[in-house]
C-alpha cells in the first residue's frame, strides 16, 4: 500500500512549553481567512521503528514537572515504535483538499485478536492542543499506566499514539503552505484519527478511547460517531459543550494576537511575529494552576524569574501559523446535541482547579446525565491535582480508570 519509511531520530525531548502547552484544550475561530472544518478519503501506510523515549526534561515550569523529570528514569515499558500514516487526497469538510496528509504516530505493545478477529486490547490516547503523542512518554503519565502490573500494562495492552494533522511530526502549516494550508477542524482530525486506526493500523476495535483537553473534546466526538467501536471512553478535562463564554474569549484574544500583528504578514513572516509572544501569555494564565504558581514562585523575585523561564519555555518549538490552525480547529465542535445517542460507557474527568472548564458553571454534570452509561467525576483541588494539567498526573485519576476498565472488560 505504501513504501517503507525508515525511522530518523528520536523526537526531541519534550520542553516545558510543549508539555504545559498540549495539556490545555484550545480552539477560536470568527476570522474569515479560517474556515469551517470536517473530514473524507483514503489513505497508504508507512511504517517506521524508532525509540521514542520523550521524557518531560523541564523543571521550570512548576511543581508537577519536576516531578516528570526528576532523575529521568529509564521507561519499564516495551520501547515505543514510530510511523506515518499516508492519507491521498483528502477533502475536508470545507471543501479543501490536501494531496496527501501525513498522520504521524507511536505505539507500544502488540494488537491481540479473538477467534473471529477482533482486535482487544487496542487503546487511543489523544493530546491536547499544541502538543503530540509523545506528551505520554514521560513518567508523570506513562510511568503510572504503561509499565508492568500497571492500569495499561503496554505488555498486554497496544496503545497508540497519534500525532494529529497540525501538530508533532504530522502534516501542518508550518512544513510549508502556512495560511494556504486546509482549515482543518476537530471533526477533520478525529476522522483522520479514525482512518489512522482502522486502516493504517488495522485495528477493528478499541478497549478505550482516551483524551486530554483538545483529545477530550475529540473522546465526546469519537463516543458520537463510532459509539459501540469502543467499548467505553473517557475524556479527560473538557466539557461536552460548544466552547462559548470566556472559553471563547480568551482564546479570540490568542488569535486576535497573531493574525492581528503587522509582523505575522499573513503567514509569511521570516522570525516569529511579537504576537506568538503575546499569544503564549494567555496560554501561560488560562492553563495554570494558582496554587502551583504561587508555591513555584512565592516572592516578587522568584515571580519575575519564573514568568522569564516560562516565556521562554512557551516560546520553543512553537510557530505561529501552526499556533493559528491549532487555536481554530474547535470552531465545529459541538457535541452537545447527540449526547443521547451514545450508548457506550463514559467516563468525563475534570479537576476543581481547572481554569478552562472551571466547576461553577455546572456544565458538565446535566450533560453527561444525557447519556445513557455515562459518569461525571469532579476531582477535588489536592497535593495530586494541578490544573487543567492534572489530566496528564496520572497519579490523580488513575484508580478511577482501573474502575472503569473492570466495569467496561
Amino acid at each position: 500500500m505504501g513504501a517503507l519509511k525508515k525511522g530518523g531520530n528520536c523526537q526531541k525531548i519534550l520542553l516545558a512549553r510543549m508539555q504545559h502547552l498540549a495539556e490545555q484544550e484550545m480552539c477560536y475561530s470568527t476570522d474569515s481567512k479560517f474556515p469551517r472544518g470536517s473530514r473524507k478519503k483514503v489513505g497508504q501506510h508507512v511504517k517506521s521503528p524508532c525509540m521514542k523515549q520523550a521524557i518531560v526534561a523541564a523543571t521550570v515550569i512548576a511543581g508537577w514537572l519536576s516531578l516528570a523529570a526528576a532523575n529521568n528514569p529509564q521507561p519499564n515499558y516495551p520501547q515505543p515504535t514510530e510511523g506515518d500514516y499516508v492519507v491521498s487526497n483528502y477533502k475536508f469538510a470545507d471543501g479543501e483538499s490536501l494531496s496527501n496528509v501525513r498522520i504521524h504516530y507511536s505505539t507500544i505493545g502488540t494488537p491481540t485478536r479473538d477467534a473471529s478477529g477482533t482486535v482487544r486490547n487496542a487503546v487511543l490516547i489523544m493530546h491536547g492542543t499544541g502538543g503530540s503523542g509523545g506528551q505520554f512518554l514521560n513518567p508523570i503519565f506513562a510511568g503510572e499506566l504503561f509499565g508492568p502490573g500497571q492500569p495499561l500494562d503496554a505488555s498486554k495492552y497496544y496503545i497508540i499514539l497519534p500525532d494529529d494533522i497540525g501538530h508533532g511530526k504530522s502534516s501542518k502549516p508550518s512544513d510549508g503552505l502556512h495560511v494556504r494550508f486546509p482549515h482543518y477542524g476537530y471533526r477533520d482530525m478525529v476522522d483522520l484519527e479514525h482512518r489512522l486506526v482502522a486502516d493504517g493500523l488495522h485495528v477493528n476495535h478499541l478497549r478505550l478511547v482516551f483524551g486530554t483537553s483538545m483529545g477530550c473534546m475529540h473522546s465526546w466526538l469519537w463516543a458520537e460517531e463510532y459509539d459501540r467501536f469502543a467499548d467505553g471512553y473517557m475524556p479527560m478535562a473538557c466539557l461536552p459543550h460548544q466552547i462559548s463564554g470566556r472559553n471563547r474569549m480568551w482564546r479570540r484574544m490568542v488569535m486576535d494576537a497573531i493574525l492581528n500583528d503587522p509582523q505575522f504578514k499573513n503567514g509569511e513572516y521570516a522570525a516569529q511575529p511579537r504576537g506568538l509572544v503575546d499569544a503564549n501569555y494567555i496560554f501561560m494564565m488560562v492553563g495554570s494552576s494558582p496554587l502551583r504558581y504561587q508555591q513555584a514562585a512565592p516572592t516578587l523575585q522568584q515571580a519575575d524569574a519564573y514568568f522569564d523561564k516560562l516565556t521562554s519555555a512557551y516560546m520553543e518549538g512553537t510557530d505561529a501559523n501552526d499556533t493559528v490552525y491549532q487555536v481554530d480547529a474547535s470552531r465545529d465542535y459541538d457535541p452537545e446535541p447527540s449526547l443521547g445517542k451514545i450508548s457506550a460507557p463514559v467516563l468525563a474527568i475534570n479537576s476543581a482547579d481547572d481554569q478552562i472548564n472551571p466547576p461553577e458553571l455546572h456544565i458538565a454534570e446535566p450533560l453527561v446525565k444525557r447519556v445513557a452509561h455515562g459518569r461525571f467525576v469532579l476531582l477535588p483541588i489536592s497535593d495530586k491535582t494541578y490544573g487543567h494539567g492534572t489530566h496528564t498526573h496520572a497519579a490523580a485519576w488513575k484508580d478511577y480508570l482501573i474502575k472503569f476498565l473492570r466495569q467496561t472488560g
